[in-house]
């Protein structure tokens, strides 16, 4: 998966040919998240801070 951005420890992934919900994931350190282009969490979690 093409990495789109990174910052501050977290990662963002994004791959165009993927399952809906249109989503990206964001990784930090062994957290992951599944995340909807409005901002929702569909599966996953990343911690608070």
């Amino acid at each position: 998966m093409p990495e789109i951005s990174g910052f501050f420890g977290v990662t963002i992934y994004m791959n165009w040919r993927e399952h809906t919900p249109l989503h990206f994931h964001a990784t930090y350190g062994e957290h992951e998240a599944l995340i909807t282009l409005d901002g929702k969490v569909h599966a996953g979690a990343l911690p608070s801070r």
